[in-house]
């Protein structure tokens, strides 16, 4: 596989794993202005307003950011590999996703585990064009179009 193919299933990652990542965190910190919800209706409501804004902070990070940390790591886990032994390859890119993830400790720990997981099981579908990354592009803006419009439904059921 050539540098573009990879760099196509790496942009495909990040559009999966940082709207997993998004929706994950939004579900466990649900809206972090206001605090503990108190029922369960509090919680989506929290949940559906929090989703949108961590998928505006994090994914422009995790497509950048990860996508050439998890490049990397592949590369000279690729490399290290060669001259050890080939068996040590995944763990070995395992390792230094999880190294370059742990800038913001659990934030972003998370968010290369996820990363990790979603390219490993790319790599093994063999995904890797860039009609499908770019493609791969539109599953962050929709789910944030779902949230927004999530979050304008609730907003206009309660001025009713």
């Amino acid at each position: 596989m050539g540098i573009s193919q990879m760099f196509a299933r790496k942009v495909i990652a990040a559009s999966i794993s940082g709207s997993l990542f998004a929706v994950v965190l939004g579900l466990i910190v649900t809206d972090p202005f206001v605090g503990e919800a108190g029922s369960a209706g509090e919680y989506f409501r929290g949940a559906i307003i929090s989703i949108p804004f961590y998928l505006l902070y994090s994914f422009p990070v995790i497509l950048i950011y990860g996508t050439l940390t998890s490049a990397v790591s592949d590369l000279l886990a690729f490399f290290i590999s060669n001259h050890t032994n080939r068996k040590l390859e995944l763990y070995i890119s395992l390792i230094l996703h999880l190294l370059f993830g742990s800038i913001l400790y659990g934030l972003s720990l998370g968010a290369a585990v996820l990363f990790f997981i979603t390219d490993y099981i790319l790599r093994r579908k063999q995904f890797g064009s860039w009609r499908n990354a770019l493609k791969s592009l539109g599953l962050p803006v929709l789910v944030w179009i779902v949230f927004m419009g999530g979050v304008y439904v609730m907003d206009a059921s309660l001025l009713k």
